[in-house]
């Protein structure tokens, strides 16, 4: 069933990201810089919490789906290149580091993709570098999002610029991994 417990919180993820983005549209008198962080920080931060229980519900309830299966990575791929995106407008990432982490995202679909294709998709599975990849990226978002110092202590701006380039280069290293781990069923296939 496509529209289960699950793949609505799924969904709700994908329908968070033009609010997300729109925040940043909001005129002054609306909503203040200060308030527009705060509040895509929490929407960022909600959205991401979301993915964890879309999976829990999903085994909880017994409502595993090929369809939440395809979804739930879409979401999580989506919700991560629109807060680049909104990053690099705020000019708080660097390009370079965006492009690496969304190239990474499209190019490793597309290679699970194909892999799934010719019967292969247990070669590319999620790897431990990949979650740290994931991780680093869901902590420095945050942090970059909020962009002011956090209980007057923790520069996020900094942090967050140090984490998503860590992130950065674990994109480029899980991206290595994955594509070592497909080249023998691509010679096998020409």
């Amino acid at each position: 069933m496509i529209f289960n417990v699950p793949n609505v919180v799924t969904l709700s993820r994908i329908v968070l990201i033009p609010l997300f983005v729109g925040l940043y549209y909001v005129p002054d008198s609306w909503l203040s810089e200060h308030g527009r962080n705060q509040v895509a920080t929490l929407v960022f931060i909600f959205a991401s919490l979301t993915d964890w229980l879309d999976g829990y519900l999903a085994r909880r309830l017994n409502q595993m789906s090929a369809f939440g299966a395809f979804l739930d990575p879409v979401a999580d791929k989506l919700i991560v290149m629109g807060a680049l995106v909104v990053l690099l407008f705020l000019n708080r990432v660097d390009m370079l580091v965006a492009l690496i982490i969304i190239g990474r995202e499209i190019a490793i679909s597309a290679l699970r993709e194909w892999m799934a294709k010719v019967g292969q998709s247990k070669s590319v599975t999620v790897a431990f570098v990949g979650k740290l990849k994931t991780l680093s990226q869901m902590v420095a978002i945050p942090l970059l999002l909020y962009h002011e110092r956090l209980f007057g202590v923790v520069d996020c701006q900094w942090l967050g610029t140090i984490l998503i380039n860590v992130a950065a280069v674990l994109t480029v290293v899980s991206m290595l991994y994955y594509l070592r781990r497909a080249l023998p069923h691509a010679a096998l296939r020409s």
